[in-house]
């Protein structure tokens, strides 16, 4: 009996294999020991799988079918502190429901994402929190293809069929600047990041907090970065620091950037909040800990995790009778040192 199948009637391995330029064994070795199979070669078939929406026939069945007791939660990267809370969040909803988690990073990879359906299909995981950034739309579709239950976490917007649980980072940017605002700053700089809605949501929040101050659009200047590390938020302090009408503020998009920038301004001499005053975004766990405590907006990653769990839990339970709901949860600003000057004694 084959055991191969796919969402698409008729593609099956030798399909994948011919796709790939690559022979049968090499595709069975990819979906069963990728350890096997070179890095590039691995990819390309992967890549093939993903284009071909193939998945194993143990996988493909319909929602009463997947039997497992565990959940994936599928994350673009666990170095990311906010990531691995959103995790120990979903990690925590399915204890509660006695079922394990099971956890995939480096979903804004195509080849990564190809790899993780075909796990999840072919060990018929329950279902799974989606958090993979610009790519959840074309994600949302495979797993709808094949049938695999999820839930999308940390955006706003709705995807067709599915529960989502966001937060509302317009208010969270708008939030931020309005307290740098309210400190007595009129010139900002916004250490953005990677094209994503989150960032750009922030920066929308932080025009209106701009606008609705009576202030120019000039009194808010961006810095854009590649990445949210602390490597990249170093390297846009230090440009920072050439601009030719220095800010007094900054709000970063990300913790990871903030904690940069204020290395930045250490090496150079800079008193914090003095020189210049910096908010980051998430308050992970680092940023009351940094040497000048770190203003910021805290996005409760924990408890969007549990919730999203929950929900997942709840839909693969109840199956067709299961209503999908749309969760918005708020930021809170959180006020440290590196925003507030020490009162003189």
């Amino acid at each position: 009996m084959n055991q191969e199948s796919s969402a698409r009637p008729g593609v099956g391995m030798k399909d994948v294999a011919r796709e790939a330029g690559v022979s049968l064994g090499t595709v069975s070795n990819v979906l069963n020991r990728p350890e096997l199979v070179a890095g590039p070669t691995r990819a390309r078939v992967l890549a093939a799988i993903g284009s071909l929406g193939y998945v194993r026939t143990e996988g493909a069945r319909q929602l009463h079918g997947w039997s497992a007791r565990v959940l994936a939660v599928l994350v673009p990267d666990l170095a990311h502190p906010f990531f691995t809370a959103l995790a120990t969040g979903v990690e925590q909803a399915a204890r509660e429901a006695d079922l394990g988690v099971m956890v995939c990073t480096g979903t804004r990879d195509v080849a990564e994402e190809a790899r993780h359906l075909s796990l999840i299909t072919s060990h018929r995981i329950r279902g799974a929190v989606l958090t993979s950034g610009e790519a959840v739309g074309r994600t949302a579709a495979a797993f709808r293809r094949n049938a695999v239950p999820f839930v999308v976490a940390d955006r706003c917007d709705p995807q067709p069929g599915a529960c989502s649980v966001g937060i509302d980072d317009v208010a969270g940017g708008h939030a931020a600047v309005r307290h740098l605002i309210d400190q007595g700053h009129r010139s900002i700089a916004y250490v953005s990041g990677p094209d994503l809605q989150q960032v750009r949501d922030r920066r929308r929040g932080a025009v209106s907090a701009v606008t609705q101050a009576g202030l120019q659009l000039t009194a808010l200047r961006e810095l854009a970065c590649a990445d949210l590390t602390v490597g990249a938020g170093k390297d846009a302090g230090h440009r920072l620091l050439g601009l030719p009408h220095r800010p007094t503020a900054i709000f970063c998009a990300d913790d990871l950037l903030a904690l940069g920038v204020l290395q930045a301004l250490y090496e150079a001499g800079l008193k914090v909040p003095e020189d210049l005053a910096v908010v980051g975004y998430d308050d992970i766990e680092f940023a009351a800990s940094a040497v000048v405590p770190l203003t910021s907006v805290r996005r409760p990653a924990v408890a969007m995790g549990r919730q999203a769990g929950r929900l997942l839990v709840e839909e693969t339970a109840r199956g067709a009778g299961h209503d999908h709901t749309h969760v918005v949860l708020q930021p809170e600003l959180v006020v440290r040192r590196s925003t507030l000057a020490v009162p003189a004694r």
